[in-house]
């Protein structure tokens, strides 16, 4: 490097480090006035409440009033704890069973299969008053295994279970046991999953592929199974699943800077070792509730003591299913830092399950439904969303992949209330439900999702809005752009060397010298766990609490919240809400700080190598195998695939937007004449992946063909009937009534035996503001499928 190259390398890196230190310095600047702001607003009440004015007689029985109820909440808020501690004991006795709001009847156990996992299968037993029918799809749920156990998706009747049920599907969900069989791992996991939908699917030979419903890190197992199997699985919904772990706002999303700041993958390995050979999930929901220190430590216990009257069983039954700490084995919580957290190498394709066989999501054939939320800071949206842009850089990459994706984003809620919520159980996986039997018949593409609300008469119904969307359209979920992704390959390198380190000099000498009786000692121990036995009737000394409550609650006298005493509580409560918030952000501050010195530009990260930058060969999408195969036939097929391209022909010239009443509506008028629904779904879909690529490549030609896959005019005569039913029963814009018309020129002039001229057709496609412009498409490339290439060129 000569001395001008240095000398600018050096300014760049001083460049930098003030963006760094200015940033940094916004950032806390920020969180202090928050902080005041919360302090001024809970401030308000009392500076213009009655306090002022009142009399000292009136202040003393205020008082008087106060300490006698905040005395009687005590004493119940102790005893609720109490009770959350007896719950876990007996929980732990029972051996941690599901926490489901539905009674299950056990089909498939895998800790007896050739390599046994902790896993089982079990078909949901619908409660009084629901039926399900055989003749349905099947719905398979998989809770996340991340610290806790199995049951958020069916903890509470208004559930992803409890929605399923009352559509009449038959649901079964995949459990598993607190400890993992001896020498599992998460091909081993991927393999049982798949034979438990290889055997729901011989319970339900007539009908179609289950639906798999994956939940957080259940979401990124099932696209697992999805890749390893792509035969047994029908549509996938993964809902608040993180699949692309470096994605996220600078200032939003402190979890992803956590490998980093943690070493990477040795920190993991260490856990496991003190914990003989197993990773204990409580390290996992202590890293949760790391996020937001305020609720963890404050806020939770505020509102069961403020609320002490009505809080008690709400907090105790979530407590249940929090409490339950379930563990791993070591090469398990490895696979899982190496390849997600920290190495990202799920949408690279380079995650391998077994040796030199990796999991590629492009194999998955089924639709694929994403659903997150702006509020959920364990899972934000770009993590969810992200890994489509890494794994199909153009959105013609991904239509001729033939995959559907199709994203559902929530506004506020957070993560747990996106399995949890009763409103967003009967809102949008009510919608998500209804959706299934129609998504596997939508064109290839990506779909943004919108559930609409329409209220009449005092009562509420929901209608979908699919929306065609573009891979680049999911650049709007990132602020700053992807280059802050950046410091994380040197995060990924740092890790491997100190994992490298630890195995060789660290990992001989700790392992052996913890047994499985001291492991279990120091789990028992751990905060998590302590906090609920120590406060448990395991205490001696808490005993008599439980008669002190019933003596509360027999004399409860409640307090004037409007009184001073009252609002001198709200008010510290506030404070001290909003102190544990200003602590929050001033340390995610510090570490994304931290993190960006150390991995950056201005730190090891100048050490690492650039790269050159490698001009790629344009890709004609034309050429991949799927849409080759169906532009060679653009004049051949029959009835059925001349309809099904005359209704993608339509959809092209709309606004690309299909309302889900609509869809069922013109399913009702045409539905069984055109065939796809007596078909198996993959023949189906098959038919309208290929006639999308002939009208998507080749507009023009697909339409002036059309009448040479009508070979008689009876079958002519039945679509134009067809069409008469269409434009009579749903609305039409009028590129679509124009277009309508040439097909009917087309076909007339097919049966008079003349030839059509293409030139009014060509002017009706080429004005669509939504065409995928085709001459475009062709020089498009893709930096992944000009990788893809070089790898086989250098493999052949």
């Amino acid at each position: 490097m000569n001395q001008h190259s240095l000398d600018t390398r050096l300014t760049e890196l001083g460049r930098v480090q003030t963006k760094v230190t200015e940033v940094y310095q916004e950032r806390c600047t920020k969180a202090v006035q928050r902080y005041l702001d919360a302090v001024k607003a809970a401030s308000e009440p009392m500076r213009n409440g009655h306090s002022r004015s009142a009399s000292p007689l009136d202040l003393w029985r205020d008082a008087s009033s106060y300490w006698l109820d905040f005395t009687q909440r005590s004493i119940l808020f102790w005893d609720t704890l109490r009770q959350r501690g007896n719950n876990w004991v007996e929980h732990e006795k029972a051996g941690k069973p599901p926490l489901l709001a539905f009674d299950w009847e056990l089909i498939a156990d895998a800790r007896t299969f050739e390599r046994p996992v902790n896993y089982t299968l079990v078909q949901i037993t619908p409660p009084d008053g629901i039926k399900t029918d055989p003749a349905h799809r099947p719905f398979v749920v998989i809770d996340p295994r991340a610290g806790h156990g199995p049951g958020i998706g069916g903890f509470k009747q208004d559930s992803q279970v409890g929605v399923a049920l009352k559509a009449g599907h038959p649901v079964y969900f995949v459990i598993f046991f607190p400890e993992p069989m001896p020498g599992q791992t998460l091909a081993d996991v991927s393999r049982a999953e798949a034979e438990f939908l290889r055997i729901v699917g011989e319970r339900h030979p007539k009908t179609r592929k289950p639906v798999l419903f994956g939940n957080c890190q259940g979401g990124w197992a099932s696209m697992l199974v999805g890749a390893v199997e792509p035969d047994l699985v029908g549509p996938i919904v993964i809902n608040g699943a993180p699949m692309s772990y470096w994605a996220g706002n600078d200032g939003e999303n402190p979890m992803r800077y956590a490998g980093g700041i943690l070493g990477g993958t040795w920190p993991a390995l260490f856990a496991s070792d003190l914990g003989a050979g197993k990773f204990d999930g409580a390290y996992l929901v202590e890293n949760f509730e790391y996020l937001n220190p305020a609720n963890t430590y404050f806020d939770k216990y505020y509102t069961l003591f403020s609320k002490i009257d009505t809080e008690p069983e709400r907090f105790l039954e979530f407590e249940r299913w929090w409490g339950g700490f379930f563990l791993m084995n070591r090469e398990e919580i490895r696979w899982i830092v190496e390849n997600l957290f920290v190495g990202n190498n799920l949408a690279d394709g380079d995650a391998e399950w077994s040796a030199g066989r990796a999991f590629d999501l492009r194999a998955i054939k089924s639709p694929i439904i994403l659903f997150a939320s702006l509020g959920d800071n364990i899972t934000p949206p770009q993590q969810a969303f992200n890994w489509v842009a890494d794994l199909y850089p153009t959105t013609e990459a991904l239509k001729a992949n033939g995959q559907v994706i199709v994203g559902l984003m929530h506004k506020s809620v957070g993560h747990l209330g996106i399995f949890v919520s009763g409103a967003v159980a009967k809102r949008e996986y009510t919608q998500i439900v209804d959706l299934i039997d129609y998504i596997e018949h939508l064109p290839p593409g990506l779909y943004g999702m919108q559930v609409e609300e329409q209220k009449a008469n005092g009562s509420v119904r929901y209608d979908v809005l699919l929306t065609e969307r573009r891979i680049e359209d999911l650049q709007v979920l990132q602020k700053y752009g992807r280059k802050d992704e950046m410091p994380f390959r040197t995060v990924e390198k740092t890790s491997e060397a100190l994992a490298s380190a630890y195995e060789t000099f660290v990992h001989p000498f700790v392992a052996p010298m913890v047994t499985p009786a001291a492991a279990g000692l120091a789990r028992a121990f751990n905060p998590q766990r302590a906090q609920r036995w120590a406060v448990s009737d395991l205490n001696p000394f808490l005993w008599p609490l439980k008669g002190m409550a019933d003596l509360a609650r027999a004399n409860r006298v409640p307090r004037d919240s409007d009184g001073p005493m009252a609002m001198m509580e709200r008010w510290t409560a506030a404070v001290t809400s909003a102190s544990w918030d200003l602590y929050r952000d001033l340390r995610d501050a510090t570490i994304e700080n931290t993190f960006f010195r150390t991995y950056g530009q201005a730190g090891i990260g100048m050490a690492a190598e650039e790269r050159e930058a490698v001009t790629e060969e344009p890709i004609d999408m034309r050429h991949a195998p799927l849409v080759k195969e169906a532009l060679a036939h653009i004049e051949e097929g029959d009835r059925t695939k001349a309809i099904v391209r005359a209704a993608l022909l339509l959809m092209k010239a709309g606004t690309g937007r299909r309302r889900l009443s609509t869809i069922k509506r013109a399913r009702e008028l045409v539905g069984q004449e055109i065939g796809l629904l007596e078909m198996p779904t993959e023949a189906a879909r098959e038919i309208i992946r290929e006639q999308s690529y002939i009208v998507d490549f080749e507009p023009v030609k697909a339409l002036t063909a059309l009448p040479k896959l009508l070979r008689t005019s009876a079958d002519r005569r039945r679509l134009l009937d067809l069409l008469d039913r269409v434009e009579g029963g749903i609305e039409a814009n009028e590129k679509q009534m124009i277009l309508l018309g040439e097909i009917r020129r087309l076909l007339e002039e097919e049966d008079k035996g003349g030839k059509a001229k293409a030139e009014p057709i060509t002017v009706t496609l080429a004005e669509n503001p939504d065409d995928l412009r085709p001459e475009q498409v062709a020089k498009q490339g893709s930096a992944r499928h000009a990788r893809d290439n070089r790898r086989t060129r250098a493999g052949s």
